[in-house]
């Protein structure tokens, strides 16, 4: 193989992996929106409707409750959570691609955590410390299409991960 044909070679391998991280960590927009940093959202969006405590979306105290761990919900959170979250997070409070989870069922409530894992895009739009995060991480969480019970089980995976019993 001569030089100019291995230069090609590592030129189309080198764009294969470049778009195979962008696809698989959220390099595309699955709304069709562009991306934007935490800053331009914050000036263009109205957060006056946005309560920090709840987020954005269906779930609320009333639907999301806690009590002793479930063993069996949180073994497929795990197994869930091998495929869709781990390749950004850690289960340490270091940073990754996004956050550590260590903790975050301690900083944030559970119906919380199911509305933004499972509609994150309006709430990175509208919540001021999602924004922050996101001016640190640099990149948006992408939507996972997650159903709610899978939601549901990656946070009982959480509450393991922050040691409920």
């Amino acid at each position: 193989m001569n030089t100019s044909m291995k230069k090609a070679v590592i030129a189309i391998a080198g764009f294969s992996l470049t778009a195979a991280v962008l696809v698989s960590c959220g390099g595309g927009s699955s709304s069709g929106q562009t991306k934007s940093t935490a800053r331009e959202t914050s000036e263009t969006l109205t957060t006056d409707d946005y309560d920090p405590n709840r987020g954005e979306g269906k779930f609320d105290e009333s639907n999301v409750e806690a009590g002793a761990l479930n063993m069996a919900m949180a073994e497929k959170g795990e197994a869930i959570s091998g495929t869709k979250c781990l390749s950004c997070h850690k289960l340490s409070d270091e940073k990754l691609v996004g956050p550590g989870w260590e903790g975050v069922t301690e900083r944030r409530s559970l119906h919380w955590i199911m509305n933004f894992i499972t509609n994150p895009d309006p709430m990175i739009d509208k919540d001021p410390e999602v924004q922050a995060q996101l001016e640190l991480c640099l990149v948006r969480m992408p939507n996972q299409n997650l159903a709610d019970e899978e939601a549901r089980e990656i946070v009982e995976f959480m509450r393991k991960n922050d040691g409920v019993k």
